[in-house]
């Protein structure tokens, strides 16, 4: 029998082609643990960011979900380099904590802005290609705050909430396009934000976590390469927390 070469060996049947994968704000933290994710899979990843400093094997576009212009012209740079978003991972956030009675308008707004909005005008120019493919996967980051609330966090808790009826009403409309939409709700990850809390802080944080510890950027990043998988192909307009337990049955 003739040895096999490299030509008659037959395709892996479990190989899955590379996709076109966009992170925004992949340059630190969350996002970058999910970028890398990504890229060790084999992925073609991208990310849109307004300052440098993306992993290795991402492409970086330099822009600002806050403007409709800069968000459609980073998308049209990365469908030049690696072919229509297949899938979008809304990760860029902000935070501009304080009390209610002392939190300014621009506070509440600013983070609105980037949070919830600046998903939406990321959500609605990938949502294009994908129908034209038939085919998406939107992952949206919200927080365990956006379920559980939080105190100093009005304008943050209200911009993570809402991206569970963003992502419901996007399973509403493009559910039958082979697009789903989805949520990941962190809690308290070990990222430089965390390090940099007080002691007593950090240890009254571990107290309310049933895990009794901090979760690791790459724990979220897991959950959301399953529901961009097509494992998770009938989940959709879900909620996972990745908590550690600390948000139950919210």
């Amino acid at each position: 029998m003739p040895a096999t070469t490299p030509e008659t060996t037959p395709a892996d049947p479990t190989a899955r082609a590379a996709r076109s994968v966009l992170v925004t704000g992949a340059n630190r933290g969350i996002g970058r643990a999910i970028a890398e994710r990504f890229v060790a899979a084999g992925d073609r990843v991208a990310t849109i960011v307004r300052s440098g400093g993306a992993p290795d094997g991402v492409l970086e576009v330099i822009g600002d979900v806050r403007d409709t212009a800069s968000v459609d012209a980073a998308f049209t740079q990365v469908e030049a380099a690696h072919g229509p978003v297949e899938v979008l991972v809304a990760n860029a956030g902000v935070t501009r904590d304080g009390l209610l009675m002392r939190m300014t308008d621009e506070d509440f707004a600013d983070v609105i802005d980037v949070n919830l909005t600046g998903a939406f005008r990321v959500v609605r120019r990938a949502s294009k290609g994908m129908i034209r493919l038939r085919r998406g996967r939107i992952v949206l980051i919200s927080s365990v705050v956006g379920m559980y609330g939080s105190p100093g966090q009005v304008n943050y808790a209200s911009s993570k909430s809402a991206l569970v009826g963003m992502a419901r009403s996007v399973t509403r409309e493009l559910g039958g396009r082979g697009i789903t939409a989805n949520v990941v709700a962190p809690g308290f990850i070990d990222t430089d934000m965390t390090k940099a809390l007080p002691e007593d802080r950090q240890q009254a944080y571990l107290g309310s976590i049933p895990a009794g510890r901090f979760g690791h950027a790459d724990e979220v990043a897991a959950a959301v390469q399953f529901l961009a998988s097509d494992d998770a192909a009938y989940v959709s307009g879900a909620v996972l927390p990745v908590d550690g337990g600390l948000g139950m049955g919210h």
